[in-house]
C-alpha cells in the first residue's frame, strides 16, 4: 500500500506557464540533435537563469540519455520529436517517415513520461506528403545561429543575441560544446533586451497549431511590453508564422 501511495504522489512535469506572447516580449530558444555530453550543463545554466526552451531530440540519443530527457521535462523544458536518426524525411517513404516518428514518440515518452506535440525535420526539409506521414506541427526556426559550421562562443552569443525579434524561434544544437558555452550569455543578453524566454507551446498559446503546417515565428499583433511571468525550456525565412520549408542543419 505504501508504495502504491507512494506511485501516486511521484512527482510530474509543471504545465506550460500562462504568457501572453502577444503583450509579452517572448522568444524561444531551441536545442537540436540532443540529449548529447554538454546538455546537463545547458540545463543547468537555464535554470539559473529562469529560462525555459524546447529540446528536438533524436530517438537514438534519448534511448542513451533517458535521465537528461526526464529532467528536461521536470525542469518545464518542452520535449519535442526530431526523428530517430537525422534523415532527409523528403527522401523517404511514408512508412520509414511514420516509423522515424513513432519510435521517438515512444521513447521520450518512456524517458519523460510526456508525448511530444511538435516536431522538427532534420535540415528544415519537409513536404506535403511528409507533413501528412508526420502527422504533427512542424515547428522551423527565424534565427538560425549555423553554430553547428562555426563552432564559435563569440558568434553564437552576437547572433543568439542580437538577431532574436519578438516572437522568434531559435535555432541551436546542443551536441556542440562551443554553442552550450554560450547560452549563459545569450540568456543574459536576451533578458537585457526584455526578452521572456519561453518553450514553443507557450510561444504559440491561443493559436492553434496544425499537423502537417510549418511555423517559423509567431506574429505579434500588438506591439509586445517586456516583463517575466510570475514563477510557477541558412536562416528560416521569417514570415506569417505559417510557412514552407527554409533550408538549414536542424
Amino acid at each position: 500500500m505504501r508504495e502504491r501511495a507512494q506511485e501516486k504522489r511521484a512527482p510530474v512535469p509543471p504545465p506550460p506557464r500562462k504568457i501572453d506572447c502577444d503583450r509579452v516580449k517572448c522568444v524561444s530558444l531551441t536545442f537540436d540533435d540532443g540529449p548529447g555530453a554538454y546538455t546537463g550543463r545547458l540545463l543547468d545554466t537555464l535554470r539559473a537563469g529562469g529560462a525555459r526552451a524546447t529540446f528536438f531530440m533524436l530517438g537514438e540519443n534519448v534511448q542513451t540519455h533517458p535521465d537528461l530527457v526526464r529532467r528536461m521535462a521536470m525542469e518545464g523544458h518542452e520535449v519535442a520529436n526530431h526523428t530517430w536518426s537525422h534523415p532527409d524525411l523528403t527522401t523517404l517513404p511514408p512508412a520509414e517517415v511514420r516509423s522515424q516518428i513513432q519510435r521517438t514518440q515512444q521513447a521520450v515518452k518512456n524517458a519523460s513520461g510526456v508525448a511530444p506535440t511538435l516536431m522538427r525535420p532534420p535540415y528544415g526539409a519537409t513536404n506535403t506528403q511528409v507533413g501528412r506521414a508526420i502527422g504533427m506541427p512542424l515547428i522551423l526556426w527565424s534565427v538560425d545561429t549555423l553554430d553547428w559550421r562555426h563552432k564559435s562562443v563569440s558568434r553564437d552569443t552576437r547572433i543568439g543575441v542580437k538577431e532574436p525579434e519578438g516572437g522568434g524561434i531559435v535555432l541551436f544544437h546542443d551536441i556542440h560544446k562551443p554553442s552550450v558555452d554560450a547560452i549563459p550569455k545569450v540568456v543574459d543578453g536576451l533578458k537585457k533586451r526584455g526578452f521572456t524566454l519561453v518553450t514553443v507551446s507557450e510561444l504559440f498559446q491561443g493559436k492553434p497549431l496544425q499537423p502537417g503546417q510549418t511555423y517559423t515565428e509567431r506574429v505579434q499583433k500588438t506591439e509586445a511590453v517586456t516583463g517575466s511571468p510570475s514563477p510557477s525550456g541558412p536562416a528560416g525565412a521569417p514570415g506569417s508564422g505559417r510557412t514552407g520549408p527554409s533550408g538549414g542543419a536542424g
